[in-house]
């Protein structure tokens, strides 16, 4: 068995809340660096459980391409402003908050008021401005849940009077590693892997190393403990279902791509990134207007970002 360990090199915080966090995983043998740099990304990255805004009831407003009386912004900016807002949540069950705020003012995440269990990561974000003296009344919804779901998704019949909100449940933003060769004196070699983790601030980078490697764990003890059946046995391939990337329906606006990329792709139908898993390289580029240097963003993009890599 090797003795490995793992070391935190760096843990800072950033701009806006977030934070950035450097590890160093040494003495694995060859092989092993690449195998636990996927795993943990990938773990990080998709399975971490984290709250957001859901849904938004604004006093006096039916849909989201209203406006409200005296506020500089209209509803659809107000719902992309809420959607910056990160929370830290000690359950995992659905709460509502509220905002209520009269003119003039300027109106930041710390004027929405919460239960105990959740605190607002970044109070100054800003959400609106009030030029007159209108009052804007919110009534916010908060749900916990892993990855990324359109609006739809996260909605049951009884919300239906809410305006609903696209929810990134993501707490790490990014996940990047690399791996050094070391050898000793007797010309042995072993591998070091460097971690770099960048989260929203709602965990902390260490934090999201414990959970992602607990995770891993409790999966492969999960896998010993259940002793496979003969009926499983028997299961045919047609039976089998791929599974699903966790990443298939997170729209391509996510991306924050240039705005011919953007345009070329939405020409194209590509509206998610499920629309751009089922392009390759090649087909990619043959798009009208999409040249090698749009290509390339997209390609990077999707790998600093999401991991992915298009076949």
């Amino acid at each position: 068995m090797n003795n490995f360990y793992i070391k935190c090199l760096k843990s800072e915080k950033i701009n806006s809340g977030s934070m950035y966090g450097q590890f160093l995983i040494n003495s694995l043998r060859p092989g092993q660096g690449i195998t636990i740099g996927n795993l943990l990304r990938r773990v990080l990255l998709s399975d971490l459980g984290g709250t957001t805004i859901a849904g938004v009831r604004i006093a006096g407003v039916r849909d989201e391409f209203s406006t409200i009386p005296g506020v500089r912004e209209d509803v659809l900016e107000i719902l992309l402003n809420l959607k910056g807002i990160v929370l830290k949540n000690q359950t995992t069950e659905t709460q509502f908050g509220h905002l209520k705020v009269k003119g003039p003012a300027v109106v930041t995440a710390n004027s929405i008021q919460l239960s105990s269990d959740l605190e607002v990561i970044n109070p100054n974000h800003y959400i609106a401005t009030i030029s007159t003296s209108n009052l804007l009344e919110l009534e916010l919804k908060f749900e916990y849940g892993t990855g990324y779901k359109l609006a739809g998704q996260t909605f049951d019949k009884k919300s239906q009077d809410f305006l609903q909100i696209d929810a990134i449940f993501m707490p790490v933003q990014k996940v990047d590693f690399k791996i050094e060769n070391v050898y000793d004196n007797s010309n042995f070699l072993t591998e070091r892997l460097f971690l770099d983790v960048w989260t929203n601030g709602s965990v902390s980078p260490e934090e999201a190393i414990s959970s992602a490697s607990q995770f891993v764990i409790d999966f492969f003890n999960s896998l010993l403990e259940n002793q496979l059946t003969e009926e499983v046995n028997e299961v045919t391939s047609e039976n089998v279902t791929t599974p699903k990337n966790p990443h298939t329906n997170i729209a391509i606006e996510e991306l924050h791509l240039s705005v011919r990329a953007y345009n070329c792709l939405k020409r194209a139908q590509i509206n998610t990134i499920g629309d751009l898993l089922e392009y390759s390289p090649e087909k990619l580029q043959e798009l009208k207007n999409f040249g090698r240097k749009s290509a390339d963003e997209v390609f990077t993009t999707l790998k600093n970002k999401l991991g992915i890599v298009l076949k």
